[in-house]
């Protein structure tokens, strides 16, 4: 592909999106965005800090000014979903967890307009096709991976982006639930904690999307995102907390069965937060291999790229 990749980011205002919108115009391509009409108003001057962050239309302002070109229009318009994709060579889809199944709507517009090079839908964690994820998170990976297979089907060109565990879900609190901050007394592991798992911060995984989306090397592979410093057990995570806090905590170490009745006996959204951990850190689904013929992993292809490690990101918090 072209150094310059015309790229276009549906969901552009969500975690995941924002730093794909971002990555995308600091590579320098021109980058797109779909919003819906009346989207960008001119805000009130507000104060924006950490309890009161940029709202979307502030986002979309900064977007504006950035040189990211809006387009008008919604993923249900299929007239104008399938205008702005003709516009493009990468779509990106950022869509949360209850607008996967709406990703056939795009699929649709994608096979009609017919020029998309590279087709990204919303994944963004675990590879869907290797997991052996409980309930609830089962079934919105089983509905990612319905997606892949119409995309296969329609013959769209893609890539399928396994980045596994946000560092804002699982390394802000050490996986700890109903807490923003990582313990300095105790800490509640699943398993044995000697299970690998892969994590990254929500920036990098905007810089590793720009990256694979302008990428041929890419294309009609899965993308798998297990960077070397950040692919640790839990125990791992844990050592290097208590190292930068001084302190050695009490690890209380929670055997499958009990992780599962918890599972069962939580509402959402900590019933959904303990199945991905126990998707990572009992069953092992970032621990497989790679498969030249449909995978590539991220590292392999960009050595160079400077990413957020878990002991960086763990700073903060100190």
């Amino acid at each position: 592909m072209a150094e310059e990749t015309k790229i276009l980011v549906l969901g552009p205002t969500g975690a995941i999106g924002r730093h794909i919108v971002w990555a995308s115009v600091k590579a320098g391509h021109p980058t797109f965005t779909l919003v819906r009409k009346n989207a960008v108003a001119i805000p009130k001057p507000t104060l924006i800090t950490a309890a009161n962050p940029e709202s979307k239309e502030q986002l979309l302002e900064s977007y504006q000014k950035s040189g990211v070109t809006l387009l008008e229009g919604d993923i249900n318009d299929h007239a104008s979903l399938v205008k702005a994709i003709k516009q493009v060579d990468v779509v990106i889809c950022a869509a949360g967890r209850l607008l996967i199944e709406d990703q056939v709507k795009i699929i649709a517009a994608i096979k009609e307009a017919g020029n998309v090079k590279k087709f990204f839908p919303s994944e963004f964690g675990l590879d869907v096709d290797r997991h052996d994820a409980l309930e609830p998170v089962r079934e919105v990976f089983e509905e990612k991976a319905k997606i892949r297979r119409l995309v296969e089907e329609a013959g769209i060109p893609y890539t399928y982006l396994c980045c596994h565990a946000f560092t804002g879900y699982f390394m802000r609190n050490l996986s700890q639930l109903d807490t923003t901050v990582p313990p300095r007394d105790k800490v509640y592991i699943q398993g044995d904690g000697n299970v690998k798992g892969a994590y990254i911060t929500e920036a990098d995984v905007g810089t590793y999307t720009v990256k694979a989306a302008a990428d041929s090397r890419t294309l009609n592979k899965a993308f798998h995102i297990r960077l070397p410093k950040n692919y640790l057990t839990f125990n791992e995570v844990v050592s290097l907390w208590e190292k930068k806090i001084g302190k050695t905590l009490e690890r209380i170490y929670v055997p499958e069965e009990k992780v599962i009745e918890q599972i069962k006996v939580s509402s959402f959204p900590n019933n959904y937060l303990l199945a991905l951990y126990h998707s990572q850190q009992i069953r092992g689904d970032a621990v497989y291999e790679i498969d030249p013929a449909k995978d590539v992993e991220a590292y392999e292809l960009y050595p160079d790229v400077k990413y957020t490690t878990v002991d960086e990101y763990l700073n903060q918090f100190v």
